[in-house]
């Protein structure tokens, strides 16, 4: 028998066993991969249902705040019917000096109310022309029902912002828990094809597809 056929013989039982180690090497890879995908998957999973928690925890906090900020508006409302009321008689009371009932009006005004009449009488507006035309045209009138109505909407747009944003990243890890699920698929069915070049590549694809997705979850916020 010639030398070369004689090395191609011994060679083939070292091929083989080569052969037969990559082979276990690839399902010892895929057990592995699949082992830490499906971890993965089910960590992503759990992530999505917490941020769809907080999501919806945002949802109830901007409605409240928005009926809270309707019951101060309300009362706002409510306050600034008496104010106009009393100050229609007021200013007639002003003008034709009757001192009694504007001092009885004027002891009777909400603390809010009277630093704004007192700043609307200090501008003389019988005589001057360029005086407000009532003190709720002036910025001594403040409503502290209506700056708390106002500061709840603005409450209530944060809690808006945080939900949407919760929604945002409870969709991100749906995804992700879904791209976990393909490097499960591939790697699973990477064992079922007797050509040993297309295992590999299988491998290698789900290897770095669940690398790449693993450095993505890692740079997201968690709960």
């Amino acid at each position: 028998m010639p030398e070369s056929n004689k090395e191609t013989t011994s060679n083939l039982p070292n091929q083989k066993q080569q052969k037969s180690r990559l082979e276990q090497w690839v399902e010892i890879i895929s057990a592995v991969l699949i082992s830490l995908a499906t971890v993965a998957s089910a960590w992503c999973a759990y992530q999505s249902a917490l941020w769809g928690g907080e999501e919806a925890i945002s949802y109830n906090a901007a409605g409240a705040a928005r009926t809270e900020s309707v019951r101060y508006s309300n009362q706002a409302l409510q306050l600034m019917t008496i104010d106009v009321n009393m100050f229609t008689e007021f200013a007639a009371a002003y003008s034709n000096e009757d001192e009694f009932l504007f001092d009885f009006l004027m002891a009777r005004f909400r603390p809010e109310m009277k630093v704004a009449v007192d700043a609307w009488i200090a501008t003389q507006p019988l005589i001057n022309s360029d005086a407000p035309s009532s003190p709720f045209a002036m910025p001594e009138y403040q409503s502290e029902a209506q700056d708390e109505a106002d500061r709840l909407l603005k409450e209530v747009d944060r809690h808006l912002d945080e939900a949407r944003l919760n929604d945002e990243r409870a969709d991100n890890y749906v995804l992700l828990t879904v791209i976990f699920a393909s490097v499960l698929f591939f790697g699973g069915i990477s064992t079922e094809f007797d050509s040993l070049k297309i295992r590999i590549g299988l491998m290698a694809f789900s290897t770095l597809t669940f690398l790449v997705t693993l450095v993505i979850v890692v740079s997201f916020p968690m709960l």
